[in-house]
């Protein structure tokens, strides 16, 4: 339905413009815009179903619910029960995939802040180059002619070894950012080039199956091994003790297994996840115009990793390329 459509890449143009998932519901209500349901009402949690559903984006999720009684028809959600399958391109997107990928992105981003995120953290990226804590906004005489607002260390004033970052303002940081991209969009075709090399060498997962594949092969022989035993020790009279030294032995090259397997598994995540943001990445980048005049949120949030002030005054903006530029 093309004006439920036009919905949907609305909700996904709010959020990587900075938006919070209730101040789009809160948007989405004041124009009486209404919900899948056809409510006028929206919440919260239905704005951020609609960012992570991957339908959006052509694909789909099969059986993320399954049936437990054809008589009674009930629906349970699938934890596992049954298999589920994902199928790649199954209809057509209403999301490009390279933005899908940044609303996850920028959605586990703003999770990890361990603070809330508001529709005016601007500065939830601009961080302090002597402690690593985030800048906040502060306004100075709020009441009379000289009134200004200004970002600083939100931790300056609260460790007897005060950070010796400087303070700064919005307009600052914003010309510093854009002249960083300006900087980086010279060198697009390089900066492209780089990027890929990059993700074919620290993304590739070949090597990791293949020891993920050796240690789970060792885990099913153990399995093996220690059902034989169990077995054994039932049907044959044997020395308890022998039995439990045994026992001790097989449980510790298993769990070493696991616990290999599990370090493993979770390298592969983070090689994956960072191929994704880098792929995105390239994407984005490829779209964009080669010199920006004007401030865009848009490109703050999904170019950018990071802002960190440095004591003499410059910022060093790290992109999510991993390529760094001091302004």
């Amino acid at each position: 339905m093309p004006e439920q459509a036009e919905t949907v890449r609305l909700i996904y143009k709010m959020f990587l413009e900075g938006k919070t998932t209730q101040g789009i519901a809160n948007y989405l209500i004041e124009h009486g815009i209404l919900s899948p349901a056809g409510k006028k009402t929206w919440r919260s949690s239905t704005v951020a179903s609609i960012l992570t559903n991957e339908k959006y984006k052509g694909d789909a999720l099969l059986q993320k619910r399954f049936t437990v009684d054809f008589l009674t028809k009930e629906l349970r959600i699938n934890n596992g029960e049954v298999p589920q399958y994902y199928v790649e391109g199954s209809h057509e997107a209403i999301i490009a995939s390279e933005e899908f990928e940044a609303v996850q992105e920028e959605m586990a981003r703003r999770k990890e802040l361990g603070r809330a995120y508001s529709d005016k953290a601007f500065h939830s990226k601009i961080i302090c180059g002597d402690c690593g804590g985030f800048y906040g906004r502060k306004v100075w005489h709020s009441t009379d002619k000289y009134r200004s607002v200004i970002f600083q260390c939100n931790q300056k004033f609260k460790n007897e070894n005060r950070c010796q970052t400087p303070t700064l303002t919005e307009d600052e940081i914003k010309q510093r950012f854009l002249t960083a991209y300006n900087d980086l969009m010279g060198n697009r075709s390089t900066v492209l080039a780089d990027c890929e090399l990059i993700r074919q060498m620290l993304c590739d997962t070949t090597a990791l199956d293949a020891e993920m594949q050796r240690e789970h092969d060792e885990m099913t022989v153990l399995s093996e091994l220690m059902q034989t035993h169990i077995k054994k020790n039932a049907s044959v009279a044997q020395s308890q003790e022998a039995y439990a030294l045994e026992t001790e032995r097989i449980e510790k090259r298993y769990n070493a297994a696991f616990e290999h397997y599990t370090a493993l598994e979770a390298e592969r995540y983070r090689r994956v996840c960072k191929s994704k943001e880098l792929t995105a990445f390239i994407t984005m980048l490829k779209k964009q115009p080669l010199v920006v005049t004007e401030w865009d949120e848009r490109l703050w949030i999904t170019l950018l990793d990071t802002a960190a002030v440095k004591r003499d005054g410059s910022i060093v903006f790290r992109f999510k390329s991993g390529i760094e530029i001091i302004k």
